[in-house]
């Protein structure tokens, strides 16, 4: 670490500590963001100490395998999936690692190559450049590297999937992209092109044409690392979808998805199918020769009952009000406790920790308007999520 320090005070540039696997040195040169991050001296990638530590085992292996006249092929390769956004394989991308790129120019000599092999391709394609496996092993590879879409075998280290990082979406979005660009090949698709937030009349016609709610979880992100922080965010996400499914509910998520700008805004976006119930709701208890249970069913909802309890075939039956009528009533009912139970309930730690400081429930379409004109990244991902593009390649 210190040395890292070093290298940017000398550059005159500003520096902070960062917290990943383990520590390192995030600093920025004349507006360049470098990360410094240090690595154990390791004899072999049998001995790791840490995943950096692989680094001057990639090097190597480059130097010796990646003649320089293909250096313009990886350059090609990674300008094109930085356009398309599919550069990287960090938590929030989950694309393609520069590493990934040199290894698939080295097996296939050229970007064009590349993406017509990436026409073939199917989900837990093997590529082993150092043929450590044989045909007959892949079945085995695929259930070690289970639901991988991508299995790219570091040529430094048998047991390790370069390409673990690819999310199914990215797999896809490629081969698509490909096929785009091989039928009708332009410069366009080397740049990025400028993303316009979606407008007020746009999101009210696509609630009516959908007919949805949006339902918005809204909480400053907590301080991490976005390697850290996405992840959280994601299972967040999941665990919301799970609440409002619990099966003594009746609501109904169509689609969800998550937005940062890892700075003050994080938003976890909830698009229902069904977010608003009756005020009514029929309990059904057992049959009526089951004495002992009819018992304790008649004893519990005696004095809550709306309507009954009556016979409805061979059951007993009761109306009662229903606990939450909303979706926003169920979350917010969930998520206002102490961390500790937050955490019990499944939500990740860095994310309980600040939900407990505070959160906003939006489904006002005004409200996420104000939003969007606060911050344009939002209204960027707002359109995205409505303009899902067709992924089927063929």
């Amino acid at each position: 670490l210190e040395v890292g320090k070093k290298i940017i005070k000398e550059l005159k540039g500003s520096f902070r500590i960062e917290y990943a696997q383990h520590p390192y040195v995030s600093g920025n040169v004349e507006g360049i963001e470098i990360d410094i991050v240090p690595c154990f001296n390791v004899a072999s990638t049998e001995n790791l100490k840490s995943a950096v530590d692989r680094t001057p085992f990639h090097v190597k292996y480059l130097q010796k395998n990646l003649p320089l006249k293909l250096s313009d092929q990886v350059r090609l390769l990674k300008q094109f999936l930085t356009a398309n956004k599919l550069y990287g394989a960090d938590a929030k991308t989950e694309g393609f690692s520069g590493y990934v790129c040199e290894l698939l120019i080295i097996k296939y000599k050229s970007f064009l190559n590349v993406l017509k092999q990436a026409l073939n391709w199917k989900p837990g394609e093997i590529i082993d450049l150092e043929k450590f496996y044989k045909k007959e092993d892949f079945s085995q590879l695929r259930k070690m590297f289970f639901k991988q879409v991508l299995i790219l075998i570091d040529p430094t280290d048998k047991n390790r999937n370069t390409a673990a990082a690819l999310s199914a979406e990215s797999f896809f979005k490629f081969k698509k992209l490909a096929e785009e660009f091989l039928k009708n090949p332009r410069e366009e698709m080397f740049f990025l092109r400028e993303a316009k937030p979606i407008t007020e009349k746009e999101l009210i016609e696509k609630l009516l044409e959908r007919k949805t709610e949006l339902v918005l979880i809204k909480f400053s992100p907590p301080a991490v690392v976005p390697d850290v922080l996405w992840p959280q965010l994601r299972r967040f996400a999941e665990r919301l979808e799970s609440i409002l499914e619990e099966t003594k509910y009746e609501f109904k998520v169509l689609r969800k998805a998550c937005y940062t700008n890892e700075k003050d805004l994080a938003i976890v976006l909830l698009e229902m199918e069904v977010s608003t119930l009756p005020e009514v709701q029929k309990k059904v208890g057992p049959e009526v020769f089951d004495f002992e249970d009819s018992k304790r069913f008649l004893e519990k909802y005696k004095s809550l009952a709306i309507a009954g309890p009556f016979i409805e075939g061979k059951n007993w039956a009761v109306e009662v009000k229903r606990k939450f009528r909303t979706a926003r009533e169920k979350l917010f009912d969930s998520l206002s406790v102490d961390v500790s139970i937050l955490q019990a309930k499944g939500i990740p730690n860095h994310i309980a920790e600040q939900i407990s400081k505070g959160f906003e429930i939006i489904s006002d379409v005004n409200r996420i308007i104000e939003l969007v004109a606060k911050d344009r990244d939002f209204g960027v991902f707002l359109r995205s999520y409505f303009e899902k593009e067709n992924l089927v390649v063929g």
